[in-house]
């Protein structure tokens, strides 16, 4: 996913700390490398025996203008067969969602599901020849998929600022990311964090975030994004990471994914003299009812809390707005629209229809209501709206809404709304920036 912008692939980062050494290990960008012929002279020149694939997105999450990948992985481990007799491993969070649907689609020899640390196992038994069965989150072809507890052990990260694919990232956004935790305790219907990562919070040391914040900047990031589920879903840790960002010297602007939990007065104050710049609240919703619905942890007063909050810190604020979930009709979705309006200052991503993943709540509720079969196999995306409304109806209603008001964008943005963004990053610009091409 290069749209809006191209997150860097902190996954690997993750996997080389836990594998290397004692393993040899080269990165290999798509992003970086383009095409066939460039990753065809990498296979030959490092004769791998092992090639892992890191699969992020199974597609775009955008019903309007749906972008599935599956083609496009299949195409690069044609190209890897063909240049290499090395074993092949999938993971990545994509991957993890639907390990069986892959395993039977792809040519690849295991999958790891769940954390990249488990990759170390895999190898350690090949190594010795010795059979992979029974160990946690390996699949092959021909094995059931058991989903695996999530990863015992404490998780470090290295980054390897002179592999070159890191530049790729530095000189478009200048953006790269780091996490603080693993988990969510949340419970919302539509949401694949728990299931990937676990339904706790495990968390990093602050002391280790801020150094490696500060590897980051020193390595030439202009932004820091933290990836987390939800930065804010312990206050305690996240003001712990602020001020750990203060004593290690961290002068670059950070943003991240953020819960609209009624936080205390200065809560945001505090983040933001620790550099924080944006915040990007996953609302979903403006309407009390719809809020329950998607089983969120928070109602409209904290909504209105925590954005008067964070635009008072004088943070760029952002909403995320999913439109057409469970038990929209058309007085919530009108709801939900007469409070954006009460949001100054505020941008928001909108979203119509929800994306249906197997281990959510909101599978079982569209099997329930036939909108999906059981055999239907989710890496073709599939979209949930509501009974009650039309498809149509929904983004028709919003677009009216909408009017002109650039600061609302749909699914990732226009084509004109990407362009002014690749030209504020090529002239030097960092961050994110959703502020500025859209007033």
């Amino acid at each position: 996913m290069m749209e809006p912008y191209p997150p860097y692939p902190i996954g690997l980062d993750y996997v080389m700390n836990a594998i290397s050494p004692p393993h040899q290990v080269k990165i290999a960008d798509m992003n970086e490398l383009k095409d066939g012929d460039a990753l065809a002279g990498v296979l030959s020149r490092y004769q791998p025996d092992i090639i892992g694939l890191s699969i992020r997105n199974i597609d775009n999450i955008d019903e309007a203008n749906t972008k599935t990948f599956i083609g496009e992985i299949r195409d690069l481990i044609g190209i890897i067969r063909e240049h290499s007799g090395g074993f092949i491993v999938l993971g990545g969070s994509g991957f993890t969602i639907l390990p069986g649907e892959f395993m039977s689609r792809l040519d690849a020899d295991f999958g790891i599901i769940g954390e990249g640390e488990r990759l170390q196992f895999l190898l350690q038994a090949l190594e010795r020849n010795e059979s992979v069965s029974g160990l946690p989150g390996i699949v092959t072809m021909d094995s059931p998929v058991v989903f695996p507890e999530p990863w015992p052990r404490s998780f470090h990260r290295s980054f390897f600022r002179d592999h070159s694919h890191a530049s790729f990232y530095l000189k478009r956004g200048g953006m790269l990311n780091l996490q603080t935790k693993r988990g969510c305790p949340f419970k919302c219907i539509y949401c694949t964090y728990p299931h990937i990562e676990g339904t706790r919070f495990r968390f990093a040391p602050p002391g280790e975030i801020a150094a490696t914040a500060r590897m980051l900047q020193d390595a030439g990031a202009g932004y820091i994004y933290i990836t987390d589920s939800t930065f804010n879903g312990s206050a305690e840790q996240s003001l712990e990471v602020a001020a750990a960002f203060k004593k290690s010297g961290i002068s670059v602007p950070w943003g991240g994914f953020f819960t609209p939990l009624s936080p205390s007065p200065d809560y945001y104050c505090i983040l933001a003299d620790a550099g924080l710049m944006h915040v990007e609240f996953g609302t979903e919703a403006l309407s009390n009812s719809m809020l329950a619905s998607y089983r969120k942890p928070f109602r409209l007063e904290d909504v209105f809390t925590s954005h008067r909050l964070a635009v008072a810190a004088g943070l760029h604020v952002a909403h995320y707005l999913m439109l057409g979930g469970p038990g929209e009709d058309e007085g919530t979705l009108k709801e939900t629209l007469a409070n954006a309006d009460e949001l100054e200052k505020a941008v928001f991503f909108v979203f119509g229809g929800v994306r249906i993943y197997p281990h959510t709540a909101l599978y079982d509720l569209a099997l329930k209501e036939r909108q999906i079969e059981r055999s239907r196999n989710l890496l073709e995306p599939a979209f949930y709206w509501s009974p009650a409304l039309h498809r149509e109806t929904v983004m028709d209603i919003v677009k009216e809404h909408a009017g002109s008001r650039a600061n609302w964008v749909f699914g990732s943005g226009s084509q004109q709304t990407l362009k002014n963004l690749a030209r504020l990053h090529a002239r030097g610009r960092v961050g994110p920036l959703w502020e500025q091409v859209i007033w």
